[in-house]
């Protein structure tokens, strides 16, 4: 099939344009609205533009057709999977129709399942649902046929608890091969893809998944006729989370223990009726990926040294600040790994237990029967411990009970929602603890957030601009020391994101007596960090910087994750 370019020069966009359309894109906008907000007389036009300015060719409504050979090379799951469509195959080469030109991990994944180049071709939407359509069918069968090339090995899953059913129509629903298969396909794909989350968003449109991949949500394609098993794929993750299928109308919270191709994996499944649905939001706790240790979270040499002294006190207050998915939990656990010892207590209070850690004494908070983080505490200082975890100090009974520990030789460990480790002291005392008391026991606050890991396959160096660079960005550093800044481009590893993995930068703020002082006054957060910074306190956004010099990660996402000091 030979395709003409279109040559209208007026339909050429900018580079600005052509990344304000690829993100906006990403975060599922409508090509409808992204027309309008780009002066397009509708998407036919701004796709004829889109594949204009990248140097690719656009098929029009009406003249996308194949003769079904490129099947023969593509297998239907990727063809479903990435919502592409193989048109033909020529020597080296598979011309691809997509509707999303950006899309670098489904032209990837054809080329590597084909050993061949890909020359894209750009068409409407419809047109190539059509096409996928009158050559896959519709219905059962077509998830059937993607599913089914799975082989049996490489996807198994099995459930750790017998599945109980009730013999209703919805839970006769939930035991179809097909929405077995395909809630299958979902956990399998997410665990491949390093998931973190995974979310299943009932819509008017129908249902959407998206995965969590280092902190940042991803689309995923899925065949159209899954919409006709939206309620029985809810049944299916209800009944393998032991919840009541029956109850559609309040949220429900379980847990999923399974197997995936030899490796354990705990799911947190939550389940909310939204306007169109149940929406599913399933947490994926890999135990094959778990590695608690200091040394491998990014954490810096002379920070690491600090933070190293400070969890093997006799006594005080260490925290770990930062937002919900910060990694806090991670410093802690990887803390408490590197003090355990035979001679050594240590409990932990968590709501819930993440991870099951060797050699530590782990308690699950149940509020519903009293068992709250404070009178956890009360209960872990009549057990005789040395070390004392408190998953979060929520209130004021959890912050005095945890200085009064602290007060009769025992170390605590917490976590503490603020935006930097000066402001913990001001809010434990806005808790109503007394100020005495916070400078006394508190000996340090570690505050984090994560940032992505730029892809080492596929990072690109360059030169910026200095005038487009933020004021505290540290250049006469980055001059002086010939340091270079790389960007992400995205490659078949990364899965086209220009990302693998995330790591942690940090803030750690040591108690001395000039900070011990101001704490006592109730000095502002602001105060406490510039008499940190003046003994030495390297910053988030300096951790950050620094990171970024050493091409761990990009300048974007310093920006994401930090503010200026």
């Amino acid at each position: 099939m030979i395709i003409g370019k279109p040559t209208a020069p007026d339909l050429m966009l900018t580079a600005s344009q052509l990344r304000e359309i690829r993100t906006r894109l990403q975060s599922d906008e409508h090509l409808d609205d992204l027309a309008i907000d780009f002066g397009f007389a509708d998407q036919s036009e701004l796709l004829h533009a889109v594949a204009l300015s990248l140097g690719l060719s656009f098929i029009p409504a009406g003249k996308l057709s194949s003769d079904g050979q490129g099947l023969e090379q593509v297998s239907a799951k990727l063809v479903h999977r990435y919502g592409v469509f193989p048109l033909s195959v020529d020597g080296n080469s598979v011309q691809l129709a997509v509707s999303n030109p950006f899309n670098v991990a489904a032209i990837d994944a054809i080329s590597a399942a084909t050993g061949r180049g890909v020359s894209p071709v750009v068409c409407l939407p419809d047109e190539l649902n059509r096409l996928i359509k009158s050559h896959l069918g519709v219905g059962a069968e077509t998830i059937d046929g993607l599913l089914a090339q799975q082989s049996e090995e490489e996807g198994a899953v099995e459930l750790f608890d017998d599945l109980s059913f009730d013999g209703s129509e919805d839970s006769e629903a939930a035991q179809q091969a097909s929405v077995v298969r395909l809630v299958n396909e979902i956990l399998v794909e997410a665990i491949d893809a390093r998931a973190s989350d995974v979310h299943i968003e009932s819509q008017e449109r129908g249902l959407k998944i998206r995965y969590r991949i280092d902190g940042v949500l991803q689309k995923q394609a899925a065949p159209s006729e899954m919409n006709r098993f939206r309620n029985a794929i809810v049944s299916r993750l209800k009944i393998m989370a032991k919840l009541n299928i029956a109850e559609k109308r309040v949220p429900q919270d379980g847990r999923i223990k399974l197997r995936i191709a030899r490796r354990e994996v705990d799911i947190r499944v939550s389940i909310i009726p939204m306007l169109h649905g149940e929406s599913i939001v399933m947490r994926i706790l890999d135990k094959n990926n778990l590695s608690f240790s200091l040394r491998d979270i990014g954490m810096p040499e002379h920070i690491y040294d600090t933070f190293s002294r400070m969890i093997r006190m006799p006594h005080g207050i260490v925290l770990v600040t930062g937002p919900t998915g910060s990694g806090k939990t991670t410093t802690l656990y990887s803390a408490l790994n590197e003090i355990k010892s035979e001679d050594t207590k240590i409990i932990t209070t968590e709501d819930p237990i993440e991870y099951q850690l060797e050699g530590i004494n782990q308690i699950q908070v149940h509020a519903k029967v009293g068992l709250t983080f404070a009178a956890s505490l009360r209960s872990i200082l009549r057990h005789d411990p040395d070390v004392c975890l408190v998953g979060e100090i929520r209130d004021l009974e959890t912050a005095i009970n945890a200085t009064q520990a602290s007060l009769t030789g025992h170390l605590v460990f917490s976590t503490l929602h603020t935006n930097d480790s000066a402001g913990a002291f001001m809010r434990l005392c806005d808790m109503g603890v007394e100020p005495f008391l916070v400078s006394s026991t508190l000996e340090g606050v570690m505050a984090q957030r994560l940032v992505r890991r730029l892809c080492k396959e596929c990072r690109q160096e360059y030169t910026p601009e200095k005038s487009n660079l933020p004021e505290d960005f540290p250049y006469r550093k980055f001059e002086a020391k010939g340091e270079k800044l790389y960007r992400p481009v995205g490659c078949q590893k990364c899965r086209g994101n220009g990302y693998v993995g995330r790591l942690g930068i940090y803030e750690l703020l040591s108690s001395n007596d000039e900070i011990r002082r101001l704490a006592s006054v109730r000095a502002p957060g602001n105060e406490i960090k510039k008499a940190a910074r003046k003994s030495g306190m390297t910053t988030l956004r300096d951790d950050a910087w620094n990171k970024a010099l050493n091409g761990i990660t990009s300048l974007e996402e310093v920006l994401r994750a930090t503010k200026e000091d």
